[in-house]
């Protein structure tokens, strides 16, 4: 919460408080996010702290009683490279290795057969890593999924090796492979607590792996045998049918050579080429002819500027004829505008040279009309050998129809006869490669690198664990510092209080601790102890800490205070003064007594008057001998002459509420019109009234005294009142809102602020405060 709440502040900040405004938006906001980060490290490095020690602990704990396991490793290739005859001969397909194949080999290596296999070769039922007897993890987590299972006879299922299910689970657990980047060769590990143990049954893996590759390759190659003789058998006859189906269709049709093109057909793409060819020439003609009449079309004067016969393309731009004339025309251009630029467009000279621009328009648009003509009858021709060509088409194709049903026919038979035989031929090889094959097995697998004994324990891994518990427990102690930060919604900087509330922050007042000698305690007792002075005990040193320590940081808060209160111009006075609080025991009586200190003691006419009538602590504390205050005043019973204390050191008068019993209508007295005549009367006898007032949220009190106050300041608790609480309480009392002057934000830690409010970090420095002579000190 705080720090989005301090975020927030952060965007209302003037240009002087920090880099919310600066022009440079990207930089102003890495910039709020990296003073974020930094405050979070300095406010919860101890959360941080503790809980990264807390992981690194628990994974040590974790190391000590956790076994080793060691893993041996061997590397296999597939696609061993075969004898060249062999190659060649080879009844099965022998695709390169795609990641399809890979992955299927994998699968194999991981089944429940060879784990059966290896498992029965080297009798590992009893080993400790199989059986459960060990202390691993593993072997727990098995055995609490055995207990949990809803079928426990499934368990002990038995294998066609007459192994159980766990065992070959706990195998196949410990077994792993993959693919060594983009190779063909699969590396095949095997973890076990024992190292020796881990390389052996890691080479027995792949030699069965191996083996299972042979025999499953042999095996293959017999049934394929078989099968090949009974089909050779069969396309022999097939063939040999199809070769005398094609004789005897060509008996019958009286085809001498069916393979040959045809003479129709030969004419008929004759005659294709020729008409595409016309049609091409005639639609040419057409669009030169189209652009011709469009420039006839046109008066020769628009040719003035040549563009229209740019525009018709290569044919009239290239005409010898018409680009002397343009060339003339140019030239004749140039010069009537060198002539009428120099002699005035009616000259003689000039006139004569538009009468030739005229003329040469004409001649070119006789030109044009020229080719027009020409193109015309061109195109007249194409039409013609387009008609006669698109005539002998149609003739040629009713020709070539009548003989192509036969020689379909016949082209279908001989593909048949060919495929026929060409596939007898086929498996007439492969058989010969497989009888072959079967004296010469070979498998496509081999071992590259045999697995050895492990130096080194492949888990756990106690430099990844130790690192990975540091960054998980830093990274968890960051989020619990967050989640603390988020959740923390009280007041703790003045940014906050003027994002949330509004309202500008008076003053930082820090906490006040006035230690009290008992020889001082004793004496101002004895004063006090005299009715007749009421002379505003002495004892409570915390209320007069402006005038004992003036030097201090407290006493400059409270400068700071009353000069907000005397630069205040939103009414024409600011002599009555309420000082109160959302919640009580946030100092509220601390800031008005020691306020009213400070005016007194600079000189001014001042008098604090106690209306926190159902618990009167100002009075308990300054004059606790007090017979009569307020209340006595107001009902008539007391003047205020036999009411007032005074402090003798500041001139400081204080007018006291005394307590009899409780009062149930507190509210209504604050309101009464003696109460508004006793404040007209101060306000005429006093410089200053400082009244101090009850907290908002438990009583309705301070709603009552808007008539009697001029202006109010709300006091703040640094990190105890909640942000919600104050917002409640102001937005129940707008009347009192309105007329507050501002917030103090009271018994702040001095030291902990530059933890929370990063960009005036250096306002809070005790060196600028020593520099003058100030004490940090509350």
């Amino acid at each position: 919460m705080l720090q989005t709440n301090m975020l927030n502040a952060e965007q209302t900040r003037s240009p002087q408080t920090g880099p919310a405004y600066s022009d440079d938006a990207g930089s102003g906001g890495i910039s709020e996010l990296v003073n974020f980060a930094l405050g979070l490290l300095r406010r919860q490095y101890l959360v941080i702290i503790l809980t990264a020690v807390f992981a690194l602990t628990s994974c040590i704990i974790y190391l000590r009683i956790t076994p080793p396991t060691y893993t041996a490793r061997v590397q296999v290739l597939l696609a061993n490279p075969r004898a060249q005859f062999v190659q060649q001969q080879s009844i099965l397909s022998e695709p390169a290795f795609d990641h399809n194949q890979i992955e299927t080999q994998i699968q194999l290596l991981k089944s429940s057969a060879l784990a059966t296999s290896v498992i029965t070769q080297l009798n590992l039922v009893n080993d400790p890593d199989f059986s459960g007897s060990g202390p691993s993890l593993s072997s727990l987590w098995r055995a609490a999924s055995t207990w949990n299972s809803t079928l426990p006879q499934q368990s002990k299922a038995s294998t066609p090796a007459g192994l159980s299910d766990a065992i070959i689970t706990a195998f196949q657990d410990r077994l792993s492979a993959n693919r060594i980047g983009m190779s063909s060769i699969l590396e095949i590990s095997f973890s076990s607590s024992n190292r020796e143990r881990a390389a052996e049954i890691a080479n027995a893996v792949a030699g069965a792996y191996i083996a299972e590759q042979l025999n499953a390759k042999f095996e293959a190659n017999r049934s394929a045998t078989s099968w090949l003789q009974d089909r050779l058998r069969d396309l022999g006859d097939q063939a040999l049918n199809a070769e005398r189906a094609v004789n005897q269709y060509k008996s019958q049709n009286n085809i001498v050579s069916p393979e040959g093109k045809s003479i129709d057909e030969q004419q008929v793409t004759e005659l294709n080429n020729r008409l595409m060819a016309a049609r091409a020439q005639l639609t040419e003609a057409s669009a030169r002819l189209n652009q011709y009449d469009a420039i006839l079309r046109t008066n020769p004067a628009n040719l003035s500027s040549m563009g229209t016969l740019d525009a018709v393309g290569s044919d009239v731009t290239s005409n010898p004829i018409i680009n002397g004339l343009r060339q003339q025309y140019l030239e004749l251009t140039r010069r009537e505008s060198e002539y009428s630029a120099r002699f005035g467009p009616n000259h003689q000279a000039v006139a004569t040279l538009r009468n030739r621009l005229r003329d040469l328009r004409s001649s070119i648009f006789d030109e044009v009309r020229r080719l027009a003509e020409n193109t015309r009858n061109d195109l007249e021709v194409a039409k013609q050998r387009q008609q006669q060509i698109e005539k002998q088409l149609a003739e040629a194709v009713v020709q070539s129809r009548t003989t192509n049903a036969a020689e379909l026919t016949i082209r279908e038979l001989e593909n048949r006869a060919k495929g026929l035989r060409s596939l007898s031929d086929m498996f007439q090889q492969r058989y010969i490669g497989a009888k072959q094959q079967e004296s010469f097995p070979i498998s496509e697998t081999r071992v590259v690198q045999p697995a050895s004994p492990p130096q080194s324990k492949s888990k756990p891994k106690s430099k990844v664990i130790l690192a990975l518990g540091l960054i998980g427990g830093v990274g968890f102690g960051i989020m619990l510092g967050l989640f603390r930060e988020l959740m923390d919604r009280v007041f703790r900087t003045s940014a906050q209080i003027e994002a949330e509330l509004g309202l500008p922050c008076l003053a930082l007042v820090p906490e006040l601790v006035v230690p009290q000698s008992p020889l001082r305690r004793a004496k101002s007792r004895s004063n006090d102890g005299d009715p007749g002075q009421r002379t505003i005990a002495k004892d409570s040193a915390i209320h007069r800490a402006v005038v004992d320590r003036p030097l201090s940081r407290f006493a400059e808060a409270i400068r700071s205070i009353k000069l907000a209160i005397d630069l205040n111009a939103t009414k024409t006075s600011n002599q009555v003064i309420g000082i109160t609080s959302a919640l009580p025991n946030e100092g509220k009586t601390t800031i008005a007594a020691s306020l009213a200190q400070l005016i007194g003691h600079g000189g001014k006419s001042v008098i604090i008057v106690d209306c926190d009538l159902r618990n009167p602590s100002l009075s308990s504390s300054l004059a606790p001998n007090a017979a009569a205050g307020i209340i006595e005043v107001t009902n008539g019973s007391r003047s205020i002459e036999e009411t007032v204390w005074r402090d003798p050191t500041t001139n400081l008068a204080f007018l006291p509420a005394v307590r009899r019993s409780d009062l149930l209508h507190s509210s209504e007295l604050l309101s009464t019109d003696s109460m508004h005549k006793l404040f007209d009367r101060l306000r005429a006898s006093y410089d200053y009234v400082i009244v101090d007032l009850p907290p908002l949220t438990p009583l309705v009190d301070v709603r009552a005294t808007t008539q009697l106050v001029d202006h109010f300041i709300l006091v703040v608790e640094w990190g105890q009142t909640k942000i919600d609480v104050v917002k409640h309480a102001l937005h129940t009392a707008p009347t009192i809102h309105d007329s507050l002057i501002g917030t103090v934000l009271n018994k702040t830690d001095i030291k902990a602020m530059a933890r929370y409010d990063s960009y005036l970090r250096d306002y809070y420095s005790e060196d600028h405060c020593a520099r003058y002579g100030l004490s940090n000190s509350g």
